[in-house]
């Protein structure tokens, strides 16, 4: 008798990248020591820029804030070494400009701040003081958005947060960090999810990881406090890309469709990043706030692929010094997977929040495309995730054309890259569109000023 085969849950669209991971996926995480120059921009998450608190000649402490929230929609920042404050002075960031960054001179002893202590009973803190307590350790998306996770946990009135998404896809080719922090954090991982029930109230939290990772799904199976609660569980996804994007987990998940404009508490749900619920763990645990993050470092320049536990601050440089330093000149190092990260063109920008990886490739890793005309064969279309037309907007992007990329839904864009990945006449819709909006930002930047003035 014909059985029809189980299918996995996915989202439409998507890609199906080579995923490179076999370099880094079974070597456990190593802890990477702080160089003798930290960097700390004020800038390491979405929202307003936090206000530096120390002044040069300082000393500080592990953990010591050293920059505060900037508003609501910040977040506070913290020193990963023991040292002085040297200078306080724009730094090049990864995104490219210069961000009024904290320098800080380790001294290498790494002496830890007064007020870091774990929290007597964590699980009899109220919501109110779960968020608190996420908010001043400086927490943010450590899947690469880096938005406040203090936000997230107060939900506006009259919303709810029934379900609880752990977003354990990592759908980005070469990257590895969230599997073996699933691997090797497994209870801290669930003491976060138990912490998060406790701030939200939810009725079950959902850890959602691709099928190209099952022993994580076993292991974290298997773990007692795994067992102890029957509202936490885990679900096995399709491995395509972008799976980890919050659209299209919600929608593979629980068959949410979510609105332009809208928010995943809109639709009843939070999606949070693995390594994200281990550092709220951390932090009300320990006390210790968020110091340090995973790294994957790869790429077939590097010597010693593997990821990393790296303090925050940390130059690229003394990251690629410590993973063996390189085999040959990479032809671009980008922070971040190779769909969606940033090519960078120097490597004393530091590590931040939303680091999740450091590839340095060459050319037999990036490969060569030949750019021809488009042949309107609506790939990209079939592929966008987001159900947009990529090919029409790509034009309206070359010619800006604002009203068109407006009506054309521009900024339902993802950026995941698919388009440009898929295309077999090797163009790059993806450059035009982060272009493209960079421009419709500034335009209505000044809209915004010219109604204020």
């Amino acid at each position: 008798m014909f059985q029809i085969p189980f299918m996995l849950p996915t989202f439409k669209g998507g890609v199906h990248p080579y995923d490179n991971k076999a370099h880094t996926k079974d070597i456990k995480i190593q802890e990477l020591a702080a160089p003798k120059t930290m960097i700390f921009p004020v800038i390491q998450h979405t929202g307003a820029p936090s206000e530096v608190v120390v002044n040069v000649g300082d000393s500080v402490k592990v953990g010591q804030l050293i920059a505060k929230q900037g508003g609501y929609i910040s977040a506070n920042h913290h020193s990963s070494v023991s040292g002085t404050v040297v200078a306080i002075e724009p730094r090049l960031h990864p995104n490219g400009s210069y961000i009024n960054s904290i320098i800080i001179e380790n001294d290498n002893e790494y002496q830890i701040h007064d007020k870091i202590k774990p929290y007597s009973q964590p699980d009899k803190l109220t919501k109110e003081e779960i968020a608190k307590a996420v908010s001043d350790a400086g927490i943010v998306g450590m899947g690469g958005a880096a938005f406040p996770t203090h936000v997230k946990l107060s939900p506006p009135e009259g919303k709810q947060v029934r379900h609880i998404i752990i977003n354990g896809s990592e759908c980005e080719p070469y990257l590895t960090s969230d599997y073996r922090v699933m691997l090797e954090d497994t209870d801290e991982l669930l003491v976060g999810c138990n912490l998060l029930f406790k701030a939200l109230d939810a009725l079950e939290c959902i850890i959602v990881v691709e099928s190209n990772k099952k022993d994580a799904i076993a292991k974290i199976s298997q773990s007692p406090l795994y067992k102890q609660n029957d509202k936490i569980k885990t679900v096995e996804v399709k491995t395509k890309y972008p799976q980890g994007g919050e659209k299209q987990i919600l929608y593979a998940v629980l068959g949410k469709q979510l609105p332009p404009g809208c928010l995943p508490v809109d639709v009843g749900a939070l999606v949070v990043n693995v390594d994200t619920c281990c550092a709220i763990s951390r932090a009300l645990t320990t006390g210790m706030p968020l110091i340090t993050r995973i790294v994957t470092v790869s790429g077939s320049a590097i010597t010693n692929k593997q990821n990393f536990r790296v303090p925050i601050g940390t130059p690229v440089a003394d990251v690629i010094t410590g993973a063996g330093g390189l085999i040959t000149q990479p032809v671009k190092i980008l922070l971040g997977g190779p769909m969606m990260g940033i090519a960078i063109h120097s490597t004393e920008v530091p590590i931040i929040k939303g680091t999740g990886a450091l590839l340095a490739l060459t050319e037999k890793d990036i490969g060569t495309k030949i750019t021809t005309n488009c042949t309107r064969c609506g790939k990209c279309v079939e592929a966008c995730p987001m159900n947009l037309m990529p090919t029409i907007i790509d034009k309206y992007c070359v010619k800006f054309d604002a009203d068109m990329l407006q009506k054309y839904n521009i900024s339902d864009c993802i950026e995941c890259g698919s388009c440009t990945y898929i295309c077999p006449a090797g163009k790059d819709p993806l450059q035009h569109i982060r272009i493209a909006k960079k421009k419709l930002h500034k335009i209505n930047n000044s809209k915004k000023t010219e109604e204020r003035g």
